[in-house]
């Protein structure tokens, strides 16, 4: 199992960032575009305990692939926690977590994963799919810059 583990203050309050990363319809807005994540749910304007949400996505050499998360565990204004349940990973667990601290936010992500395909993938996740999941993180983080300021 890997960890990534991000923290990034934003100078905006906790009740806005909760509704901007509360609303699905915004992963896309935080996401690089070479990985093509398209919505093909209905998606809500708020997230809930128990939503799925599909997307098709290419996050390896522009395969497409289904992606279906499920939103597990949610505190409103506190954290939320997603699930992969079909996709790439053979685990995926984004926990997303929010503080409000003098001046602004703090949010926390702590993204567990697995890769499927035994020492094939263990080799992958050290070649290639560790950094590229640092790289989603490291867009994430300077994009959220461009949209709230640092």
């Amino acid at each position: 199992m890997h960890r990534l583990t991000t923290v990034q203050f934003l100078p905006i309050s906790l009740e806005k960032a909760w509704e901007f990363f509360s609303n699905p319809s915004n992963l896309n807005k935080i996401t690089p575009k070479e990985m093509n994540l398209v919505p093909t749910s209905t998606l809500p304007e708020k997230s809930y305990p128990g939503m799925f949400i599909t997307y098709k996505v290419k996050p390896v050499l522009g395969i497409p692939m289904l992606w279906v998360t499920e939103i597990t565990h949610l505190r409103e204004n506190e954290f939320f926690v997603d699930e992969q349940r079909i996709g790439p990973y053979r685990i995926w667990h984004h926990q997303h977590h929010f503080k409000a601290v003098k001046g602004g936010v703090e949010m926390t992500d702590i993204v567990d994963y697995r890769i499927p395909g035994g020492p094939i993938g263990v080799l992958m996740e050290k070649l290639f799919i560790g950094n590229k999941v640092r790289s989603i993180f490291e867009f994430r983080t300077k994009r959220l810059v461009e949209l709230f300021g640092a």
